[in-house]
This record gives C-alpha cells, sequence and structure tokens, in this order.
C-alpha cells in the first residue's frame, strides 16, 4: 500500500450496501489464486491499511475480525483494488499457510458436476489444530 493513512476522499470512493458492508475477495498475490470472500466495513477496511494485515466485518458476530488472529493464517496486504462500481473490493495478500476454516488453502474448493459439488482440494490443515480453543469457527472464517 502506498499509504497507511487513506483519506476520506479514498473511502467516498467506496460504495457500502445498507449495512455498511462491501464484499472483499482476498488473492493470493504470486499465483492469482482466489482465497476467499468476505465483508468489510469502514472499521475493517481502515484497521487493513493501518495494519497491514487483513481485517473482516463478522456478520454472525457483529464484530471486527483479523485474519489469522486466532489460527496464524494471516494474510498480509500487498494492495487493494476496487472495482468500476465501487462496489467490490479486491484484496491482493500474501496468505500464510491456509485461507479457509476448513483447513483448505481456498474457500473455493468444491465444483459443480452435474448434480453435485465435488470436493477437489484436500484438507491440508486439520482445523482442530487452528482453532484448538474454541469449537469448530462459523461459516465466516473467523481464524
Amino acid at each position: 500500500m502506498a499509504t497507511n493513512d487513506p483519506s476520506a476522499q479514498a473511502l467516498d470512493c467506496v460504495t457500502f450496501d445498507a449495512d455498511g458492508l462491501v464484499p472483499a475477495i482476498a488473492q493470493q498475490r504470486d499465483t492469482g489464486e482466489v482465497l476467499m470472500m468476505a465483508f468489510m466495513n469502514q472499521e475493517a477496511l481502515l484497521e487493513t491499511v493501518r495494519t497491514g494485515e487483513v481485517h473482516y466485518w463478522s456478520r454472525s458476530r457483529n464484530a471486527l475480525w483479523h485474519k489469522g488472529g486466532t489460527s496464524g493464517q494471516v494474510q498480509k496486504l500487498v494492495e487493494i483494488r476496487l472495482d468500476c462500481d465501487g462496489d467490490t473490493l479486491l484484496l491482493v495478500v500474501e496468505q500464510t499457510g491456509v485461507a479457509c476454516h476448513t483447513g483448505r488453502r481456498t474457500c473455493f474448493y468444491r465444483a459443480l458436476q452435474g448434480a453435485d459439488w465435488l470436493e477437489f482440494l484436500p484438507v491440508e490443515t486439520d482445523p482442530a489444530m487452528l482453532y484448538p480453543n474454541s469449537p469448530a469457527p462459523g461459516k465466516d472464517h473467523s481464524g
């Protein structure tokens, strides 16, 4: 990132929905692999820019969460891109370990084959190892 203090003008270019959220897609810098999609509010976006590590907004917990804060599988921010409509962010990141709470590298590990979803990526890290002191994380990738 060129700056750690985004101006109000830069934030004004981001169109947050009625709940104050914007979709954010995380993409691995060197491979282009799409790792996950989550939501950010203004606080998450500002904290991401400030710290250089990605933060999201957990809709299920109604709270800010630092990606990797529990699991250690952090996303270091390389660049934030804004789509043409201003309503979706692309986060170019350096992912440490796995991105998905299921223990897979990416959350996009299933492909539609006929009427079924085929899991084509293996679990790389046992989720119990990522989250040893908590119940199974929610679907918002709470690690």
